[in-house]
């Protein structure tokens, strides 16, 4: 009672001092038993350096590897495997692995993350978003056994582009039509693909590809719908908002500028169209010239007939990144935009004369158009 009132309030402060310390030494000895257990249950099966082969499909989930590993016996424990996983957020690469029983948990993890397949195996195609087919085709000749004319000329062949409309039912005729200048294009799904080895045949890589476009599609088939698009359209759009974009919230509302252009009638006045139309690569040609811009194509965007329409097919393969973009838009009153070179960052405006304003600002900055 003395030391109380001699020291007033200080005792309670002291239990709660004591309290505190208790708490921070209990959370120390449940993170050190956690880790204890982590690092007990993530150790190698053993030394014997047994090899076993994992094949990891394209599409499967981690969840899914992670349970072939503990079914192999390559892995002691699927709870903190999948910790490992959500902590460091990996994602596994597709293909076949040579794994070791006297690799740990987290070694096995890493490699599949990492896409470090067996070499003497497989092959590994990188199809990259909103490439078009002229780059699909050179990633093909120049990694496997097959010419770049056999790609074209397969992609000319009516009865195999027949067949393909029956089997997926996200194709259809419009693919067909004689201006397109590539029936696949926009349908080939941009990932990193692993095949046996370089005699894979083009029709075995493009059917991997749309197997995967098929995955994905699928889960958004009521969505594209309702945007009152087929799917041609909706591919279409897509890639357009793929190449007008480097950033995922500014495709949001490019894409939302496309849809009140094309829901007021107007053209989309895209340059990554018109790039298309002429077939020149944008990188290579910094600069559009003018006879680009009124050359005539159903692709090109920038000729005045083209208003309220989109361009006859996709001008590139769309990633999720721009297929979500289409899905779920910004809505926005904006109906310019223009990149600017200096920060990658896309600039919006309500009218002509605001995005005048800032195309002359970005140009005197030093960017081209």
């Amino acid at each position: 009672i003395l030391c109380y009132t001699i020291l007033g309030g200080s005792v309670k402060k002291i239990r709660y001092d004591r309290i505190l310390i208790a708490i921070v030494i209990l959370i120390l000895v449940i993170f050190n038993i956690g880790l204890g257990l982590f690092v007990f249950e993530t150790r190698k099966i053993d030394n014997n350096n047994t090899i076993k082969e994992i094949v990891v499909e394209s599409g499967s989930s981690a969840s899914s590897v992670i349970e072939m590993l503990k079914n192999e016996n390559l892995i002691r424990s699927v709870f903190f495997s999948k910790v490992y996983v959500k902590l460091n957020n990996l994602s596994f690469q597709a293909g076949t692995y040579d794994i070791s029983t006297s690799m740990n948990t987290r070694e096995i993890l890493k490699n599949i993350a990492n896409g470090k397949i067996t070499n003497k195996y497989n092959i590994k195609l990188t199809f990259k978003e909103g490439e078009n087919i002229n780059d699909y085709v050179k990633i093909i000749s120049e990694n496997t056994n097959n010419t770049s004319s056999s790609v074209y000329n397969l992609l000319k062949d009516s009865e195999y582009i027949d067949t393909l409309i029956e089997k997926y039912w996200f194709l259809t005729d419009d693919i067909k039509q004689s201006e397109i200048y590539y029936p696949l294009e926009g349908y080939l799904f941009p990932e990193t693909y692993v095949f046996e080895n370089k005699d894979v045949t083009v029709k075995e890589i493009f059917a991997t590809m749309l197997n995967q476009t098929d995955k994905v599609l699928s889960r958004y088939r009521e969505e594209i719908i309702e945007k009152n698009l087929n799917v041609h359209e909706f591919l279409t759009l897509a890639s357009i908002v793929e190449l007008e974009g480097l950033y995922e919230n500014d495709r949001k509302e490019i894409a939302g500028v496309f849809y009140n252009r094309l829901n007021s009638g107007w053209s989309l006045g895209s340059d990554v169209t018109t790039y298309y139309a002429v077939q020149k690569d944008m990188g290579e040609y910094p600069e559009i010239w003018q006879a680009w811009i009124d050359y005539k194509s159903p692709y090109n965007t920038r000729l005045p007939e083209m208003a309220g329409k989109l361009p006859i097919g996709p001008i590139g393969n769309p990633g999720i990144i721009s297929i979500e973009a289409c899905i779920n838009p910004t809505k926005t009153e904006n109906y310019y935009f223009v990149a600017n070179c200096k920060t990658g960052k896309t600039e919006f405006s309500k009218t002509y004369e605001e995005h005048n304003i800032k195309v002359n600002n970005i140009l005197a900055s030093g960017c081209k158009f």
